[in-house]
């Protein structure tokens, strides 16, 4: 599969010196409890996967600097806890987020089940900008799955979400994930500044913007991110 994603070569993604930030991009991780979002933010944030992980209470997060389009961008990624006596306090902590990371676990069809609610959630409390990115975890567990990708590939075409399956035990697609969404919400950035200085900023056009085009997932042992519709040529 092409390793180039929305104009921005993989390999080009390093860590950089953080005396010099360009961005600061607030991400939430979202989905229910035990899902694997906290081990997710670990392999990306850390590379570390931990064995005795417990479940996140109330809210924490992590930071990674990459760069993106010669761009020196922190990530700020809160990791929310699923649990439901936690959702009032956690929904407050969706304001000011430019992109949101909504997992569920392959192997438990109730997590996707509720990811429409999650999806509804999100979109209420959120700015109506943000850049959704749908995340199957667990991708390892294949002989688990009770959730086929073709039932999530669907939801999210319907819902304009970007989609992948990751595995935060082995790393797949995780990295590859999170650049996916810093790309875009980059790009959102870019097409603001673009449409502000043309004097047509209009919010439902940010919102069409972000809609993802017809997916395509590879499945099996070669199952990597889908490749989605460039969302912008900008390279402010």
């Amino acid at each position: 599969m092409n390793e180039e994603m929305n104009g921005v070569e993989v390999e080009n993604h390093q860590e950089h010196a953080p005396e010099k930030i360009d961005y600061v991009f607030k991400v939430v991780v979202i989905g229910d409890s035990a899902v694997g979002k906290t081990q997710i933010l670990s392999r990306f944030t850390k590379n570390e996967f931990c064995f005795d992980s417990k479940s996140t209470i109330g809210v924490e997060f992590q930071t990674r600097t990459v760069t993106i389009k010669n761009k020196v961008i922190k990530a700020q990624i809160w990791d929310t806890a699923g649990q439901e006596r936690y959702r009032a306090v956690t929904s407050a902590y969706y304001r000011g987020a430019l992109g949101a990371m909504l997992v569920y676990d392959i192997t438990k069809r109730q997590s996707f089940d509720h990811v429409a609610r999650w999806v509804e959630e999100l979109r209420a409390h959120a700015d109506s900008s943000i850049a959704i990115m749908l995340i199957g975890n667990k991708a390892d567990l294949v002989d688990l799955r009770a959730v086929p990708t073709e039932d999530a590939v669907e939801f999210a075409e319907d819902q304009g979400l970007f989609f992948a399956e990751t595995s935060a035990l082995s790393g797949d697609n995780v990295d590859k994930a999170f650049f996916k969404l810093l790309g875009e919400i980059y790009g959102v950035l870019c097409k603001k500044s673009l449409e502000c200085g043309n004097g047509k900023l209009n919010g439902a056009d940010h919102a069409t913007a972000l809609k993802g085009s017809k997916i395509e997932v590879i499945a099996g042992p070669d199952l990597e991110i889908s490749e989605m519709k460039k969302l912008s040529t900008c390279s402010c």
